[in-house]
């Protein structure tokens, strides 16, 4: 039996699939059909009514017109979508449509790429014969990135479906009949999913637009320029769309591979910080405690002879992960002409005793597509939706489709969907994969083989080690570590325990990294691994080692001391020590400008062109899209005339593609893997397990809108309900036993590191825990993001 039918629409033969709408057919075809509601990534609503067709079924005709959207193709279908029938009954709707629209066409910011208006230039009317009243909707207030101008809405429900089915939160619903219907919230709360910008995008008329972009350009004064998000590990396809040398605003280009059709929030509001105050224009030199600006010349002058009076060992490189693959490649072919091998991307990560055998190009595992596909998921010390929003999404599709999801966790996490979540703190979670191992039969060596032994796996491990033996000869699995994992003391022990329960069980392994860190290991931006992930014989100093030892010069790219480093109070101490740090970054901060001698403004992701390199291992190359502002340099440009100046070889440029291309011939046929050298070299480091009932760890996430220095520029997203200050959360028992309540004062500290904040009560920590945030104002005087931790009620 044939599993593909034929049709004809508008005298066209068509081939399809039984159970395929008659709309996705015509869209196939490149036939037009009219909608509003309709959308391939949400179900069908129907309720539009706008694609209305005539068709008939075995020589019958259908009574009257049918919604091509809701209707499915039948074999020797008839269709026809622009006979008088089916034109008749467009046209009725979109007058009826058109009825309480109104027409305010010159002040919406919808205006010049609005459906309605295009639709209606071929389905509408000159004049309207409706003569009463025009219905008015109170605006909805749904917080400071989406702006509402509800009378515009036809009620097409594509807002709400979007979070029922995609965000996986109800924020918005549909209240009333008719025309006394109203899309809002049902409790007057703002709109707060890290994906919620994308009802812009799915609006097709004025409803629902961008807060910030909100009357400042015309749609037809913008120019779109294609770019590649630096924020997380998926290199979500952006459109920025140009005024001028100003980007206006950002949305999504289409990628099924990468992020299908949608972005987060981070993504489509954080170009807010392309245009901030703080942004750096000019090179500036530190001279008696004052900043001063020079030109390039003499700064890079003073770049290099300060870089050449140093010991070469006693330089140290620390790059945020946001850096494309050029300038990756640049710098440590920079530091390493000097005569160092102190270079690390790393900096969120405290434990690298592992590095002698982890996998040398960690990645995803798979593709980003196949993670919805996957039958079992294990995530590992990663707070999804604020760390990857996208994968998180992806997640949840696996999800939905009757994947088992299981998160080990030092906090439970708010999913979206169904999830196992083993809950423990910092150093107790080893405790629960050891248990998941055992529950497997698993044996392992070395500390591993201890926390196995001493493992008492319950009914929970039991079940989910069957699941995972299950997906091994269903759709697969994977195991995940995430950026808690990493930034836990004992990471090189869970990225043990965790290749022992991938391999043991027949699932893979992948990491969640951080922003552009896959490019790290094929640009040799690491201390063990040079150009093309080449494994070195001597390593240099990681990021931590860096700080702990401190060196007398450092290169700072794109960082902020006190957001950007796992330990703030340690980088303080290390970099108010040095006799030379270079900050070239995009933005000015105040950490910055305490522990710089010389700033070099270097341009944002908008800004330079460049290549990220996804989890999934996708090269993704792009163009800048405007100029960086006064007499700022794209970075590669800057490193190619510094590695000049220094009289280094290698650094004749013209071009990031060059770069680029230098860098794929180095890597070959190198191909990305998670796979763990066993014989390798590096000892298992042994167990210390926390006393619970008298210990206490902060566990210090990122949250989503601190990631990196563009997102904490980006004012709209600053005032989000996501967006965290400084603040303790505790287990009501382990409250109790400090003597805190909700609300309290109290003074935190780590070894000499303080800071004061207010407490809050939570169930979703287990004792032993307290959540203070990381990379947010006021944690910079505090020390590592994961570590032992004193709490006590402030005084007066």
């Amino acid at each position: 039996m044939s599993d593909k039918i034929t049709l004809e629409i508008d005298g066209r033969t068509c081939e399809a699939t039984p159970g395929e709408m008659i709309i996705a057919v015509a869209d196939r075809e490149g036939i037009a059909i009219p909608r509003f509601c309709y959308h391939p990534k949400l179900s069908i609503a129907a309720n539009c009514r706008m694609c209305l067709v005539e068709a008939e079924q075995g020589g019958r005709p259908f009574p009257k017109p049918i919604p091509a959207c809701a209707t499915p193709v039948g074999e020797g279908m008839k269709v026809q979508t622009r006979s008088h029938k089916a034109l008749e009954a467009q046209r009725g709707t979109m007058e009826f449509l058109l009825i309480n629209h109104p027409l305010d066409c010159p002040i919406c910011d919808q205006g010049g790429e609005c459906e309605l208006q295009d639709v209606s230039m071929g389905y509408g009317e000159d004049v309207s014969r409706f003569s009463e009243r025009k219905r008015v909707v109170q605006d909805e207030d749904l917080g400071p990135l989406i702006a509402t101008d509800m009378t515009r809405c036809i009620h097409c429900t594509r807002c709400v479906r979007f979070g029922a089915e995609i965000a996986g939160m109800r924020e918005l619903g549909a209240t009333g009949r008719g025309e006394d219907m109203r899309i809002g919230t049902f409790v007057a709360h703002t709109v707060s999913h890290e994906l919620s910008g994308n009802i812009i995008d799915l609006c097709p008329v004025g409803a629902l637009t961008s807060k910030p972009y909100r009357f400042t350009a015309r749609a037809w004064e913008l120019t779109g320029r294609d770019s590649i998000s630096p924020h997380d590990a998926v290199g979500t396809n952006l459109r920025l769309h140009v005024r001028g040398n100003q980007v206006m605003r950002v949305h999504p280009r289409a990628n099924e591979d990468v992020n299908e059709t949608w972005i987060s929030d981070r993504d489509r509001f954080s170009y807010q910080g392309l245009n901030s105050e703080a942004r750096l224009e000019q090179p500036m030199v530190k001279r008696d405690g004052r900043w001063r600006e020079i030109d390039w010349e003499s700064a890079l002058k003073l770049a290099a002879d300060g870089l050449r009076a140093v010991d070469p060992e006693q330089i140290g490189c620390l790059l945020a992960p946001t850096a494309t693959l050029e300038e990756q490649y640049l710098l440590q072919k920079l530091v390493r002409g000097l005569g160092s091998a102190n270079i690390d991307s790393r900096l969120r990560q405290q434990d690298f005793r592992g590095d002698g055998s982890d996998p040398v190009r960690p990645w995803l595992g798979l593709p980003i597509a196949e993670l919805e596909r996957q039958q079992a998921v294990v995530v590992i010390g990663s707070d999804l939706r604020a760390e990857q929003p996208l994968l998180a999404h992806r997640i949840r599709k696996a999800a939905l489709k009757g994947a088992t999801v299981a998160v080990f966790h030092y906090f439970s996490l708010a999913l979206t969907h169904p999830s196992q979540q083993f809950i423990a703190p910092p150093g107790c979670l080893l405790v629960e994969l050891g248990a998941l191992a055992a529950a497997l039969d698993l044996r392992g060596s070395g500390a591993v083989a201890e926390l196995i032994g001493m493992a008492e796996p319950n009914d929970r491990h039991r079940a989910l080690a069957e699941q995972l033996r299950a997906a091994r000869s269903g759709g697969g699995g994977v195991i995940l570590l995430g950026a808690l994992a990493a930034a836990d003391p004992d990471y090189a022990i869970i990225k043990a325990l965790a290749e022992t329960i991938a391999s043991g069980s027949g699932a893979r392994l992948g990491y969640l990294p951080a922003a552009n860190s896959t490019a790290s290991a094929l640009a040799g931006a690491l201390p063990h691994l040079g150009a093309g992930a080449a494994v070195l014989e001597t390593s240099g100093l990681n990021a931590r080692e860096m700080l702990t030892a401190p060196r007398q010069a450092y290169l700072l790219w794109d960082l902020d001391p006190a957001a950007d480093l796992i330990d703030p109070a340690l980088a303080r101490s290390a970099l108010a020590g040095a006799q030379l740090v270079i900050g070239c970054s995009a933005l000015r901060t105040p950490a910055l400008e305490q522990v710089a001698h010389l700033l070099l403004p270097i341009g944002a992701f908008a800004e330079t062109s460049g290549t990220f390199v996804n989890a999934g291992r996708l090269w993704q190359r792009f163009q800048g899209a405007v100029a960086p502002p006064g007499e700022a340099r794209p970075g590669w440009k800057v490193l190619r005339v510094l590695g000049n100046l220094l009289g280094l070889d290698g650094f004749g440029y013209n071009s990031a593609r060059d770069i680029a291309s230098e860098v794929r011939e180095l890597c070959g046929e190198t191909q990305l893997d998670s796979g763990f050298d066993n014989g390798a070299r590096a000892p298992r480091p042994a167990v210390e397990l926390p006393d619970i009932g008298e210990s206490l760890t902060r566990v210090g996430p990122v949250p989503i809108y601190a990631s990196d220095l563009l997102v904490r520029h980006a004012p709209a997203l600053q005032r989000t309900t996501l967006a965290e200050g400084l603040g303790v959360q505790l287990n009501p028992e382990q409250a109790e036993k400090l003597g805190l309540a909700a609300g309290d004062d109290v003074s935190i500290r780590q070894g000499d590191a303080t800071a004061t904040a207010r407490v809050g009560i939570t169930d979703s920590l287990p004792l032993g825990c307290a959540r203070i945030p990381a990379a947010v104002p006021g944690s910079e005087t505090l020390g590592a993001q994961i570590g032992p931790v004193t709490l006590s009620k402030a005084r007066g």
